[in-house]
């Protein structure tokens, strides 16, 4: 019987342990990104329930709200605030709401400095009515990311840190780091998805996993990340300028004949 309990033991130590060819496993539920395709990427099947993710983006706004916004959205249900240090715009309620996110659970910090926002990002972690934390940061310490992935991890929050995307040559103690751009692969792709962005449709994000718990995965994916209701506000905008232009010579004759009646 003792051999047979040892042996139990083993597999079950063995079950847990992580091996590198193939994805982490976590006991604790995935956060649902919202993206089919990333989930099936992501170790757990979305993001992590607590802990830094790193999102590292060509210029700040590149995509990180079309992104994380549905994973907002279902924390928001909760009621509880995500808190924004230093967002570099300010957020846009029109735009937030048709992504089904409150502006009311938003709370937007503005912070100067790298240590203002490390304090500020580290303090909104420690708070209990907080549901989730996004930081951007031009420049960081290894050291420094690693006590908020730990402060992170107490308290049991998704912490997403925007950085530009040249941090990628820089170590990291994130667990999940990607790579944002709108430009697709020099496959021919791109060029497609660009004619595509020409005629009204909306270009996908890309998106590339460049450190997670499992295997390297060096193709890109394409997501969607303009929720329908905020494509339907930006066609309504469309169409709205287009029509403004089609009346604009209209209105022109109009006022040159009565300029000529003048005369």
């Amino acid at each position: 019987m003792g051999c047979c309990l040892a042996m139990s033991l083993s597999a079950l130590a063995l079950s847990s342990v992580w091996r590198a060819h193939e994805l982490a496993r976590s006991d604790a539920a995935a956060l649902d990104t919202g993206h089919a395709a990333l989930n099936a990427v992501l170790p757990g099947g979305g993001w992590p329930q607590a802990g830094l993710s790193e999102l590292l983006q060509p210029c700040p706004g590149c995509g990180e709200w079309g992104l994380l916004g549905p994973a907002l959205a279902r924390l928001g249900a909760s009621s509880r605030i995500t808190v924004l240090v230093a967002a570099p715009y300010v957020p846009f309620g029109p735009a937030l709401s048709a992504a089904r996110l409150a502006p009311s659970n938003l709370l937007w910090v503005q912070a100067a400095s790298a240590a203002e926002r490390l304090w500020a990002a580290e303090q909104a972690l420690r708070c209990a009515d907080v549901a989730c934390v996004l930081l951007w940061l031009e420049q960081a310490q290894s050291a420094q990311l690693r006590r908020l992935h730990l402060a992170a991890l107490e308290h049991g929050k998704p912490f997403f840190v925007l950085r530009p995307e040249r941090a990628q040559h820089e170590s990291s103690p994130a667990p999940l780091r990607l790579l944002l751009s709108w430009q697709g692969p020099q496959d021919g792709q791109g060029e497609q998805e660009g004619q595509k962005g020409q005629s009204g449709a909306v270009p996908p994000l890309w998106v590339r996993v460049l450190k997670r718990r499992g295997p390297p995965l060096e193709a890109r994916l394409p997501l969607l990340a303009v929720s329908p209701g905020l494509q339907a506000l930006l066609a309504a905008s469309r169409a709205q300028a287009r029509r403004r232009r089609r009346a604009a010579p209209l209105e022109l004759v109009h006022a040159v004949d009565r300029a000529a009646s003048l005369v």
